[in-house]
C-alpha cells in the first residue's frame, strides 16, 4: 500500500513557475513508476508526465514539453513536477499517481495509487 500526498499548488500569473511535490509512504516507492495527471473543471483527467522507477525514463504530453520537468528522489520518497512558463490553460487540479510495475506508462487505468490532488491556478 502506498499513500501519496501532493503539495506546492497555488495561484500564479501566466509565465510564472511552480514546483509540485508528491510525498509517498511505504518502502517500495523506489520500485514504482510515478505519474502526474491533471483535471480541469468540466474535463476528464489527463496524463501530464511520468517517470520510471529509476528516473531514467520520462514522458510528457506535447503541451508541456519544454516547460515541465518531472523528477524523483527515491531517498526522500518524493516525486516532483517543476512547471515553468505556466499558461492559463494549465489551470487544473494536479494529481500524482503510482504504478507498481515500474515502467513509464500513460494510461490512467495503469496507476493503482492516487493522491488527493493540489490546485494550480494560472491567471492571465
Amino acid at each position: 500500500q502506498v499513500q501519496l500526498v501532493e503539495s506546492g499548488g497555488g495561484l500564479v500569473q501566466a509565465g510564472g513557475s511552480l514546483r509540485l511535490s508528491c510525498a509517498a509512504s511505504g518502502r517500495t516507492f523506489s520500485s514504482y513508476a510515478m505519474g502526474w495527471f491533471r483535471q480541469a473543471p468540466g474535463k476528464e483527467r489527463e496524463f501530464v508526465a511520468a517517470i520510471s522507477w529509476s528516473g531514467g525514463n520520462t514522458y510528457y504530453i506535447d503541451s508541456v514539453k519544454g516547460r515541465f520537468t518531472i523528477s524523483r528522489d527515491n531517498a526522500k520518497n518524493t516525486v516532483y513536477l517543476q512547471m515553468n512558463s505556466l499558461k492559463p490553460e494549465d489551470t487544473a487540479v494536479y494529481y500524482c499517481a503510482a504504478d507498481p510495475r515500474g515502467t513509464v506508462v500513460v494510461g490512467l487505468q495503469r496507476y493503482d495509487y492516487w493522491g488527493q490532488g493540489t490546485q494550480v491556478t494560472v491567471s492571465s
